[in-house]
């Protein structure tokens, strides 16, 4: 009885809608983004963090695309904006960082994701990541990671020290699959990170389309339209629909104790996790053959032995879901494919390979909507500090696992961004 009652508290606390709490400490942050790649919304995420960027010690925008075309030119082009629009900024508030500032500590990070080591080679990005690290300071970095792991997993491995010395909000779900070798890397080696893995939360603050009202379809029409350069420029994303995947990492910068991630917050609440899923597929899969969205999928294939391959070489490919997706060569007759994927249901896949002898492979996988769900022996253990979305069923929102604990503030979110848009029209 004890233990339930205990729960219900807890639980209970988690839905209490309250006003936004103050921030203890006023953080430093780094923020890892793949704006400019193929999805659009990291630009609406970079727009609204530039109208909050004085809530901040803002120590570095790191273009880090594990996919697409991100480059750190469009950070440039963003940062040009906010100074057209800083003269009314300084209006209402103080402490903004200056624009030459923002550009100084803008750094281009690896283009493409890492090989199967889940490493390779130093980038300005990654070297960033531990100079803002090693700083001295009782505050530690907090690590906002809209897109890939790639220049945190390579700080990881080039300066294993930082590891104490940073804290991390990743905006997980499909970033998993574009940097899959990187988030495995991390795991194998880095398990007592203090990590907040949002895979779905997130989800919660992303526009319905066709709901006509301004915290979704009419967003741009109610609240950005007419707000400066940075206003007009959001149209330009999505039709000014927010989707703004990325945006509750920010989020939870700005409301109470980001130490503690149980808590409820306008960036979400999450529970402990010691575990992240590894689902080995050594066979053709069937509809049987089952693993959790978002787990690490690894499809090993017995194949012909190559002397001329070195392990760790792109050459086979997996096709699911509509994508095509690099396998390596192990060595000694031995491939793999590592996936990830937030899809449900039963999807077929193909295995193939250019290598003479290679026997192509057609099978399904089942994916379940229950992360972290059952328990596996290759599973990778995790530490006490590395957090994930709320498993409970009642704080699941349009099918997304804990996405509840920031659906419910997105007005709460709206309205206060509109303050700021509105400063932009006056």
């Amino acid at each position: 009885m004890r233990q339930l009652i205990l729960f219900l508290i807890s639980f209970l606390s988690v839905l209490d809608v309250s006003a936004q709490q103050p921030v203890p400490q006023r953080p430093r942050i780094l923020i890892s983004t793949d704006i400019g790649g193929t999805d659009s919304d990291d630009n609406q995420s970079m727009m609204h963090f530039l109208l909050y960027c004085n809530k901040f010690d803002v120590e570095g925008i790191v273009s880090s695309p594990s996919y697409g075309y991100g480059r750190k030119s469009e950070i440039m082009r963003m940062i040009d904006l906010y100074e057209k629009d800083l003269p009314k900024l300084k209006k209402h508030e103080t402490n903004w960082p200056t624009p030459d500032y923002l550009r100084s500590i803008s750094k281009q990070g690896k283009m493409g994701a890492a090989p199967l080591a889940g490493y390779s080679y130093a980038t300005e990005g990654s070297d960033w990541i531990i100079r803002c690290a090693r700083k001295k300071s009782d505050r530690k970095l907090w690590l906002l990671v809209w897109g890939g792991l790639d220049d945190v997993a390579q700080a990881l491995h080039d300066a294993p020290d930082i590891k104490d010395k940073v804290k991390i909000y990743w905006i997980g779900g499909p970033n998993k699959k574009w940097s899959i070798n990187s988030y495995v890397y991390i795991v194998k080696n880095f398990p007592d990170l203090w990590f907040i893995e949002d895979n779905a939360s997130y989800r919660g603050f992303i526009a319905k389309n066709k709901v006509e009202d301004e915290y979704n379809a009419n967003f741009y029409e109610h609240f950005a339209k007419g707000a400066g350069h940075l206003g007009a420029d959001f149209v330009n994303y999505l039709k000014g629909i927010p989707k703004m995947g990325d945006t509750p990492s920010l989020l939870y910068m700005m409301d109470g104790d980001p130490n503690d991630p149980t808590r409820g917050s306008w960036g979400g609440s999450f529970t402990k996790n010691d575990r992240s899923p590894l689902v080995v597929l050594d066979h053709v899969g069937t509809p049987k053959d089952s693993a959790q969205a978002y787990a690490i999928i690894e499809f090993r294939i017995k194949g012909p032995v190559r002397q001329d391959i070195k392990p760790g070489t792109p050459c086979i490919d997996l096709f699911i879901a509509k994508q095509h997706w690099e396998g390596y060569y192990l060595g000694e007759g031995n491939y793999v494919v590592k996936y990830s994927t937030y899809r449900y249901g039963t999807q077929p896949y193909t295995i193939t390979s250019d290598i003479e002898g290679f026997k192509t492979q057609n099978g399904y996988i089942t994916i379940t909507n229950d992360y972290p769900g059952e328990k596996r022996a290759t599973d990778y253990k995790l530490g006490t500090t590395w957090y994930t979305d709320r498993p409970d069923k009642a704080l699941f929102w349009d099918d997304c696992q804990g996405a509840m604990t920031v659906y419910k503030w997105r007005h709460d979110v709206f309205n206060d961004w509109g303050k700021r848009l509105d400063w932009l029209k006056n």
